[in-house]
């Protein structure tokens, strides 16, 4: 790692981190800091980007796995979940299939998974139960990272293929507040006057279709023209196209969390990632490079 870009963030010297492409690193940094929080804006991926993918150990939850795991749930539900989940994410991640010949497989996946959960009659006020015990857990620094950026009021677009109302009440319960500067823009549910969940709102959005979704013929993007400098934080390759709707966007950098398969992976990772970060349950290279952004500690 050249000294000059460890100079500026410590915490890319970390052996976990790797970079392709140094200088380009290094200039949108320096962008960055010029700018300050003026002209910054964050879109993020939640689970395993925002949340842990282990602790102590033991593989922490998916806003889906929530579900599959809770005491809350019925037999029933869990064996299917994980019937349709032996069938479909060998497909997901078949590096010999394109995009194109995923993504139906996909929309039977997650319309099969939708259906079973809306069979389970399940209340809004179990789902607060079943998040407050599960074992999803925000990576550690997590809080002062949205704190940040509140304070500053610089706009986080979470953009997730999982169930939106779950990742608002892990945020609301482990963050002990929901930032007014966030978006979410997941599959939300819908419920019934008593309060039962009857169904999802809108379309799909599951892993390969982040960069179809109405969010990008909405007025977001275009609200926030004047933020030309974009952190884009994923851990799979459909991450990147979460920004897709973001024209106005002159400089980003894109920070890919490499969680699990890492020799399997590492070089597609460094290719389509700004900085590749490793077997890391922490946001501290993120809160690094605020730091030097903002020029103040996180």
């Amino acid at each position: 790692m050249s000294e000059s870009l460890v100079s500026l963030v410590p915490e890319l010297g970390r052996s976990n981190v790797k970079i392709k492409d140094q200088e380009l690193v290094e200039k949108a940094i320096r962008t960055m800091m010029r700018d300050a929080h003026h002209k910054l804006q964050v879109v993020a991926d939640f689970d395993w980007t925002l949340t842990k993918h282990s602790e102590h150990r033991k593989v922490c939850s998916t806003t889906h796995g929530v579900l599959e795991e809770s005491r809350y749930m019925p037999d029933y539900f869990k064996e299917e979940a994980c019937r349709l989940k032996d069938i479909y994410l060998p497909i997901e991640f078949d590096h010999s299939k394109t995009i194109e010949e995923k993504v139906p497989k996909m929309i039977e996946w997650w319309t099969k998974g939708h259906d079973l959960l809306v069979s389970c009659g399940l209340s809004k006020d179990t789902l607060e139960h079943i998040v407050a015990e599960s074992q999803a857990r925000l990576r550690d620094g997590c809080k002062a990272f949205f704190n940040q950026l509140h304070d500053l009021d610089i706009p986080i677009l979470i953009f997730s293929a999982g169930i939106g109302d779950i990742i608002h009440l892990a945020i609301s319960q482990q963050a002990e507040f929901f930032p007014s500067n966030m978006k979410i823009v997941s599959n939300f549910l819908r419920f019934d006057e008593k309060g039962i969940i009857i169904g999802f709102e809108d379309e799909i959005i599951h892993t390969f279709n982040k960069n179809e979704n109405a969010i990008h013929s909405s007025d977001y993007f275009y609200n926030i023209k004047h933020r030309e400098n974009l952190l884009l934080m994923g851990d799979s390759i459909g991450d990147l196209r979460m920004a897709e709707g973001a024209d106005h966007v002159e400089c980003m950098l894109k920070i890919g969390f490499l969680n699990f398969k890492v020799n399997e992976n590492l070089s597609l990772y460094m290719e389509s990632f700004d900085i590749v970060i490793i077997d890391d349950e922490s946001l501290d290279v993120i809160n690094g490079i605020m730091k030097c952004i903002m020029g103040a500690p996180i």
